[in-house]
Formats: structure tokens, C-alpha cells, sequence
């Protein structure tokens, strides 16, 4: 029961950080309208199929960041233990996700949304012209490493 409310809070914690900084109304608001609230990712599987699973142990940790690299640029092979949400700001990021599932690999350019693959090693490339800025939301736990590298 601890666990399910837990992962609620952290989804829900992750989907209004994203909503609040990317959604944008489509005409001007009056104080007497209501909140216009644009669902940006609804998942309950990481991009390769793979069930969402939050880490156990300590208290729960959200850590959001933003990630930009260079046309070119790659992050370097790493994997994520816990759930990232992760959504695409400006230009196009390729991911190599490898031999792991039917991927291979998988663009998304600017304003895809989407939950990362989680303990599958992977490799994320901007394949643009631009800056690739990446939105991320990791949905950990206290003492539990939100990436790791070979």
C-alpha cells in the first residue's frame, strides 16, 4: 500500500513539474476560466515495454535537469536504475538502446515526451543542427544513483 501510494506521488510529483513548465494555453486566460491542464505522458511502461518500477530503501527523491549537448554530442553508454520521465525541449536526440527489444533506436524531437528505459544501456546522441536541450525527471530514492556508467 506504502509502495503504490508512493509511485502515485512521485508520477504525479513528475507530471505537474512537466505540465507546469511546458504546458501552454491556446488562447489568453481570464481569471474566471478554468486551468487548462494538457496530459503530456501517461505510461505505466518505459519506452521498451518495460514495467514502470520505483526504487525501495530510503525516502523517495525527485531530481529534475536539464540536459544540452552540442550537435554531435552523445551522453556516453549509461543506464538509469529508477524512472525517468524525459522530454524533449529543442532538437532532435537519438537513442541507441542497442540489442535491447525492437528499438534499435528511437528519434524524438522537440516536445516528445517519454519514460526512458530503465537498467538497459543506452546511448543518447543529438543527431541535429541546434542545441538538444532535454527536460529530466528522475523518480528515485534517497542514496540510489539516478545514472550509471559502465
Amino acid at each position: 500500500m506504502v509502495m503504490i501510494a508512493r509511485a502515485g506521488v512521485l508520477c504525479a510529483a513528475a507530471l505537474a513539474l512537466g505540465a507546469a513548465v511546458f504546458a501552454l494555453p491556446i488562447k489568453a486566460l481570464s481569471q474566471d476560466d478554468k486551468p487548462i491542464v494538457e496530459t503530456l505522458l501517461e505510461a505505466r511502461t518505459t519506452i521498451l515495454g518495460q514495467p514502470l518500477a520505483y526504487p525501495s530503501g530510503g525516502p523517495a527523491e525527485i531530481t529534475a535537469v536539464i540536459v544540452t549537448l552540442a550537435p554531435g554530442q552523445e551522453t556516453g553508454r549509461h543506464r538509469h536504475p529508477v524512472p525517468l520521465y524525459g522530454q524533449v525541449l529543442s532538437g532532435q536526440l537519438t537513442v541507441d538502446y542497442g540489442e535491447s527489444g525492437e528499438l534499435g533506436s528511437k528519434t524524438y524531437t522537440a516536445g516528445d515526451a517519454f519514460m526512458e528505459a530503465m537498467d538497459t544501456w543506452h546511448n543518447g546522441r543529438n543527431s541535429g543542427d541546434e542545441a538538444l536541450r532535454i527536460l529530466a525527471i528522475y523518480m528515485g530514492a534517497e542514496g540510489v544513483p539516478n545514472t550509471e556508467k559502465p
